[in-house]
């Protein structure tokens, strides 16, 4: 490095990585993972299952198109912060209004630059996903000591529920539409399908294309019960993405799941939704070694034989041996095997582990939205 380290990223095992600091300063403790993703790093970093971690961007050139309130998935970044290869430069795109910089720091988020994301992403693959400590600091003062026992003494993200830490505080409508050139959002004004959608850490485009998809949206907080689902008479039940362990969060929300179940209302979970219904179901879930994370990531359609590239971001995965009779696996990952989707039998319920809705990456799975609005139609 030409410059004195402004900051200082400390693995659990006491390796130590130095950069250049941008964003927010001072310190956080986070799990640390890698996103393979060419675009979309504003998504990313507002995407509420990014809770707990700090991300790794395996592309180098991060910040080159600034940011602009319309691609935030979220209010506010919810990862904790963000290692890269080069320093931002300076935006240029026509949709920018700020700088990445300065948008961190305004939202109290860490970034560094300076990384050998090579070396750190193979540490992550080889090791599993390590607890760090990210420190910024612009006179360069670090206790190394004093991080390296942070990252330690990191609880880490089994058994932690994020859902209630991100999800909404009330419920809310939804009726804006996907964005299209040249006019941007639209709004669903001639919705078929009253939907109510569980909001675990729902990302927006995933709403936006519920009500593409002809959906008039009712989002509830993830402590929801089943009384208050059911009260408002939907035609299907979303269940949204979302951070943390899922077997934690089913403790209540896998209670509310079975009922509404037992209703015979059609069910679509995305993500940690996926999860969760699986709970529901009575499979198991497990954590993963460094999970799977970016918009590259293909997946077989067991029944069609088809591939799809797809957007994913989860560090625990349904457990496909423990999926009880009745209930079928409809999709693996081709880079490891795991589930990646599962229905009932004979039933409008089903769900996937990737995001069908991108933001960022490909546009395969939209499909998905439409199986939902024919199953309520049905």
């Amino acid at each position: 490095m030409t410059q004195k380290p402004t900051a200082c990223l400390a693995l659990a095992d006491g390796t130590i990585f130095y950069g250049v600091g941008f964003g927010a300063t001072g310190s956080t403790v986070a799990e640390l993972c890698f996103n393979t993703a060419m675009t979309g790093y504003q998504e990313i970093m507002t995407d509420p299952s990014y809770a707990g971690q700090v991300v790794t961007f395996t592309f180098p050139h991060i910040g080159n198109t600034g940011v602009n309130p319309e691609d935030d998935e979220t209010a506010d970044p919810v990862a904790e912060g963000m290692v890269v290869k080069w320093d931002p430069t300076e935006p240029s795109n026509w949709r920018t209004t700020q700088d990445l910089t300065s948008w961190l720091s305004s939202r109290n988020r860490i970034g560094v630059g300076g990384i050998d994301t090579r070396r750190l992403t193979r540490a992550i693959r080889q090791q599993g996903a390590p607890h760090v400590a990210l420190a910024h600091d612009p006179e360069g003062n670090f206790d190394i000591a004093a991080l390296v026992q942070k990252a330690r003494d990191f609880a880490g993200l089994e058994g932690l529920d994020l859902a209630k830490e991100v999800t909404c505080a009330q419920s809310y409508t939804w009726d804006e539409t996907r964005w299209a050139w040249p006019d941007g959002f639209g709004k669903q004004t001639e919705p078929r399908h009253k939907v109510v959608a569980i909001d675990f850490g729902a990302k927006r485009n995933i709403l936006r294309c519920l009500a593409s998809a002809g959906c008039d949206v009712t989002v509830l907080p993830a402590s929801a019960t089943a009384e208050d689902v059911l009260a408002l008479n939907p035609d299907g039940v979303f269940l949204s993405n979302g951070p943390g362990d899922p077997a934690a969060t089913g403790e209540y929300a896998v209670r509310m799941i079975k009922s509404v179940l037992d209703a015979d209302i059609p069910v679509f979970g995305i993500c940690l939704g996926h999860q969760m219904l699986a709970l529901a179901l009575g499979a198991k879930t497990i954590k993963m070694n460094h999970g799977h994370h970016g918009a590259n990531h293909p997946v077989k359609d067991k029944e069609t034989g088809k591939v799809e590239i797809t957007s994913m971001n989860h560090g625990f995965t349904v457990d496909a041996q423990t999926l009880p009779e009745g209930v079928v696996e409809t999709h693996v990952s081709l880079f490891d095997g795991s589930n990646c989707g599962i229905k009932v039998a004979n039933r409008p319920v089903f769900s996937v582990q990737y995001h069908p809705e991108a933001s960022p990456g490909p546009q395969d799975s939209y499909y998905l939205f439409e199986r939902f609005a024919a199953a309520m139609a049905g």
